[in-house]
């Protein structure tokens, strides 16, 4: 009887006393294994590849023009980037190591010694430097090695968005140049790096007049020593920008650009693709929003302040603040306007671009593959993984690759005979270079500065300094006047009371 009844049973029944006999720790087991691929593939691990290459990693791919100088006899030399990079294990996937690097980076820990320096629209950027004796064992540095950092060759480095000269990524990039002989210094984005906004704009995507006067200063100071820069992320593209801006009358040698993001319409459509980039989208946006309340009277007067308190992505950020300080009619105009792909072609001097296939925020959808062919100044190199700004390898993550890979691009380049000596005669645009202050309560134009006890500059009085004129190019006709600045001033002198 009881068979006759089995074998009328549904197949539909018969599958679900078999499931009701399978023990509830097999479904556990089962459910946490979907749930690990799903992760797997959600996070874009790459472990089991790399199990399966051996964990040798993988080549380097340069994309150049086959008749570059520039490769053959500066890149060609480069090992690192004629050999494999094999990302950490445990850190095999691109966010986990971007993550590691702002998290767990372990930075060095130095001392910049800082500069001031005016900008010839009344604002002030501040410049840390790092020499080799500062970061040198001994103590106490005799006087003529102190002389001998005078002598070396400088690299200047730009942060990326609302990062200084205190980023992780930043100390560890300045530290490891120090060490190995370099002289450098970070140009920290104004109103960032613990000094105000002393101008009635701040700093954009595609600004580069800040860039520009600062090398004018620094070549000012040393004419005759090499002088390179090297960009990162969002600073990368200004730098680019600008290098394509002033194309044969650059005043730099060589420079390296990490992690760019090429086209800021591409990136910004990216990060707000999926659960994970909107993650990242979040998270820029809460950096610019800690920026814009570090100046909250500023934003106040001059953007959207509301609409910035409640901007949860990057795009709302720019809408509400930067596209009304600078006159942009839409984000998007800002992000075209903004890009730097556009200015590859001009580009007269040696560039390394550095970029990982699977970086998390700036897409590989915006490489300039075709551009670098075009160009025989400009070589993009691409691994296959290492996040944005991550490229950690070795099994404990104590290196970075990139880091290591612009050393060795900048000390081949720095002794070859295409190195670019820009400046080695007084020129008069660098005869009228901003005027420097080395400390930080000396005087600017228009304003007396003082140190408070939360380790901002703020503003103690007006004085009767006038600025000179603005040099350079001015990107956009709405560009601040000085007398709007004076007004400007003005209104924030009386709010301090």
């Amino acid at each position: 009887m009881e068979t006759i009844t089995d074998s009328a049973a549904s197949p539909y029944e018969l599958l679900l006393r078999a499931l009701c006999h399978i023990p509830v720790a097999d479904y556990v087991i089962g459910l946490v294994l979907v749930s690990l691929i799903y992760l797997y593939n959600f996070l874009d691990f790459h472990l089991v590849q790399d199990l399966f290459s051996g964990f040798r990693g993988q080549k380097v791919q340069l994309t150049f023009n086959s008749c570059s100088e520039f490769y053959h006899e500066v890149v060609s030399k480069c090992t690192l980037l004629h050999g494999r990079y094999m990302s950490t294990p445990w850190l095999s996937t691109p966010h986990f190591q971007t993550i590691f690097l702002r998290v767990f980076g372990r930075p060095p820990v130095f001392t910049y010694r800082r500069e001031i320096l005016n900008m010839s629209d009344g604002g002030v950027v501040a410049l840390d430097w790092l020499a080799p004796s500062d970061v040198s064992e001994k103590k106490d540095m005799a006087g003529d090695e102190m002389h001998q950092d005078a002598n070396l060759p400088i690299v200047i480095v730009i942060p990326g968005l609302t990062s200084d000269s205190n980023a992780v990524y930043i100390k560890h990039v300045t530290f490891y140049l120090a060490k190995h002989g370099w002289k450098t210094v970070v140009s920290n984005h104004r109103g960032l790096g613990g000094v105000p906004l002393l101008s009635d704009f701040f700093y954009n995507g595609g600004w580069t007049d800040d860039i520009r006067q600062v090398v004018k200063h620094i070549r000012h100071q040393s004419p005759d020593v090499p002088l390179f820069i090297v960009g990162t992320s969002l600073g990368a593209n200004m730098m680019v920008k600008y290098l394509g801006e002033d194309g044969k009358d650059i005043l730099i040698d060589g420079a390296a650009a990490v992690c760019c993001p090429w086209d800021l319409l591409l990136c910004d459509r990216y990060i707000g693709r999926n659960v994970v980039q909107r993650v990242y989208d979040k998270a820029l946006g809460a950096g610019l929003k800690r920026y814009a309340k570090m100046h909250q009277k500023f934003f106040t007067c001059l953007s959207d302040w509301e609409g910035i308190e409640k901007a949860r992505r990057v795009r709302e950020f720019d809408t509400n603040g930067t596209c009304l300080v600078w006159k942009f009619d839409t984000a998007d105009i800002y992000y075209r306007e903004s890009s730097c792909a556009d200015y590859v072609g001009r580009i007269k001097v040696p560039l390394l671009c550095i970029s990982a296939l699977d970086d998390p925020v700036c897409t590989k959808d915006a490489l300039i593959w075709d551009e670098c062919k075009a160009n025989k100044n400009v070589i993009l190199a691409t691994t296959q993984h290492g996040g944005h700004l991550g490229f950690f390898d070795g099994i404990d993550a104590s290196g970075v690759w990139w880091i290591r890979a612009v050393h060795e691009y900048l000390t081949v380049l720095s002794s070859s005979t295409i190195i670019r000596r820009q400046i080695k005669t007084p020129n008069p645009i660098l005869q009228a270079s901003p005027r420097p202050q080395k400390s930080l309560v000396d005087k600017i134009p228009y304003i007396d500065l003082v140190r408070k006890s939360d380790n901002m500059i703020h503003v103690a009085k007006l004085t009767d300094k006038t600025t000179s004129s603005m040099e350079g190019k001015t990107q956009r006709s709405t560009y601040p006047s000085r007398m709007d600045g004076i007004i400007f001033f003005l209104k924030r002198f009386m709010d301090q009371f």
